[in-house]
């Protein structure tokens, strides 16, 4: 069975700006003020970026996890790629882990608990979290079921065209 446009979330930059802004100010709302925020890549990178601007927070910092091998395929389980945050950086820190989507919530369960030993305080913020993660997060712009077209990852990769010459 193939999936029409109505079976999707599509997120637009212009949707994202909105989401991003949205999802800061419920974390401001909360009074939670991060000293740091914690991107999981990629996805991640644009959502922490977006609410490190929105929330005045210039202390970011990365996670890369590997767990999905394509669309619908996921590895057994979630891993961390080096290089990894020191936790010493993260010592007593107020952190928030930022990413686009909570699908599982097993690459967010990762983070947060290699953190969570290490830091004052740790909260979640996601643009979408569906029903079947395993992690609740403290923050989240919208909550559905369906598969979701992100921008960032919605064409394929950009290669090398038939022909083209390289510079010597």
């Amino acid at each position: 069975m193939s999936e029409t446009v109505t079976d999707r979330e599509i997120l637009s930059w212009q949707l994202f700006g909105e989401a991003s802004r949205a999802l800061a100010q419920e974390v401001a709302d909360d009074g939670y003020e991060p000293d740091i925020i914690l991107s999981i890549a990629r996805g991640g990178l644009f959502v922490a970026g977006a609410l490190g601007y929105a929330l005045d927070v210039k202390n970011l910092h990365v996670m890369n996890v590997e767990f999905y091998s394509g669309v619908g395929k996921t590895l057994p389980m979630p891993v961390m790629l080096p290089p990894v945050p020191n936790a010493v950086d993260l010592s007593d820190k107020r952190v928030l882990v930022a990413d686009d989507v909570a699908d599982t919530g097993r690459t967010l369960e990762l983070v947060r608990d290699f953190c969570a030993d290490h830091v004052a305080d740790v909260r979640c913020a996601v643009v979408y979290e569906k029903p079947s993660s395993l992690v609740k997060c403290e923050y989240v712009w919208r909550r559905t079921d369906r598969w979701i077209n992100f921008p960032w990852s919605d064409q394929p990769p950009v290669t090398r065209r038939e022909g083209q010459v390289l510079d010597a």
